[in-house]
């Protein structure tokens, strides 16, 4: 995907009307890059339909390419991969998963499948995010595994392989994705993999959905307790996957009803979605807007009415900065608990929303594990988005309202919603 000069700016132009409009999102980031792994692993070939095509998806497919496992476009967003079976092809590979933090901790423990040296690296950006619990993992596994800059952080040469499986412990609460990457890997190996998380887990929600792509292609996974998981080592088998709509892409959809007293649906979110952010509407609806939610899609009508709350967005944080912007608009301050891990996402997210809305003349205040926001009316403003795709969507929802809102390097969406801008624009009338 191609990203747009990061020294552009865009003006937002708020709505002269509040919405009504039926929008479509992108599939699914989290969905599309766990089938992608399933698929790349599994025997036989697999098509992936509702794929969303963006930077991060991009970053996988190219490490999976790098493994030797082969995708096509059928069209704009179905995929045909060809999987390796358990077993990718080329023994010594060399990875760069760009910003993408699924794909360098998913594709992290494949790379004990294989007899190495394997290289896995980053741009500088996501260099400084953390990898120490999937460098551990693959030590625990009878890896050798070499840091090359920074201790805990990419890059890495993985070496040692192939492992036959075995048990392993795993950290919790800097991210999931490390979680999800063993189990993801688990199936392909032999004698499968028992993982043993040695604290507490967050969004735990993303497990869940780990576990449901696991289950669509083949494999099987156990929970004796809470923090155990066992996976056989079945492998996979290829097939048919549908990929949902993106439930963090539509948190900024619905949230713009709710901001500007319109009504926006957005087609394909269902009641039987597995993402853990499609609960993010049930957060609006405490909030006063009117919600439903049912077998077409997601509907959030605002009614003019947006209430501050303390909220917990630990299983859905994806999520915090989108309610940050909602939170301007309300009629008492909001908290927002639950999040003090995001701090090691593509930003310090708590530190960058507190930043800019005060950038903007809002009062907010970070938090031990969040962030409080006291309602006011925005100022003219340019926000820094951080090379943060989210910051970059939820801030461009305040200039639905007021007038004056600049977001910069607007590009950085093509990381999980390339054409955002020009969704937000279908809500015009």
């Amino acid at each position: 995907m191609r990203r747009a000069d990061a020294a552009a700016v865009r003006v937002m132009e708020p709505l002269a009307v509040p919405p009504e409009a039926t929008v479509e999102v992108p599939g699914s980031k989290s969905l599309t890059n766990r089938a992608l792994v399933a698929a790349g692993l599994a025997r036989g070939v697999s098509t992936l339909s509702g794929v969303l095509d963006a930077d991060d998806t991009r970053a996988m497919l190219g490490g999976l390419a790098a493994l030797g496992v082969a995708a096509s476009w059928e069209d704009d967003t179905t995929l045909t991969v060809t999987g390796a079976g358990g077993a990718p092809p080329v023994a010594a590979p060399h990875l760069d998963v760009r910003l993408s933090g699924t794909t360098a901790r998913f594709l992290a423990p494949v790379l004990a499948l294989l007899p190495g040296p394997a290289v896995l690296d980053a741009a500088p950006a996501f260099r400084r995010r953390p990898m120490g619990p999937a460098i551990a993992a693959l030590r625990a596994l009878g890896c050798t595994v070499t840091e090359d800059g920074d201790a805990g952080h990419l890059p890495i040469r993985v070496g040692g392989g192939p492992v036959a499986g075995g048990a392993v412990e795993v950290a919790g609460e800097v991210s999931s994705q490390f979680l999800s990457g063993l189990l993801l890997a688990g199936p392909a190996f032999p004698e499968g993999l028992a993982v043993r998380l040695t604290t507490s887990l967050v969004s735990e929600p993303y497990v869940d959905m780990t576990a449901h792509v696991l289950a669509r292609f083949g494999a099987t996974i156990e929970r004796p307790d809470p923090r155990t998981f066992v996976v056989a080592g079945t492998g996979y088998q290829g097939g048919g996957f549908a990929v949902e709509p993106d439930a963090s892409a539509a948190s900024y959809l619905l949230a713009a009803a709710a901001i500007t007293g319109g009504r926006v649906r957005v087609s394909g979110l269902t009641r039987g979605s597995v993402q853990g952010d499609a609960a993010f509407a049930e957060v609006l609806a405490r909030m006063g807007a009117e919600v439903v939610v049912d077998g077409q899609g997601t509907e959030v009508r605002g009614t003019g009415v947006l209430r501050g709350i303390d909220v917990d967005l630990g299983t859905m944080s994806d999520t915090a900065q989108t309610l940050a912007a909602v939170a301007v608009f309300a009629d008492r301050p909001t908290r927002i608990t639950g999040i003090g891990f995001i701090r090691a996402k593509e930003t310090d997210r708590i530190a960058a929303v507190v930043t800019e809305l005060r950038r903007l003349g809002i009062d907010a205040r970070e938090e031990s594990d969040g962030v409080l926001i006291h309602p006011g009316t925005p100022q003219p403003g340019t926000v820094a988005t951080y090379d943060d795709h989210r910051m970059a969507m939820s801030f461009a929802l305040l200039g639905l309202r007021v007038p004056g809102i600049r977001i910069a390097d607007p590009g950085c969406v093509a990381k999980t919603f390339p054409g955002y801008f020009e969704v937000l624009d279908r809500l015009r009338r």
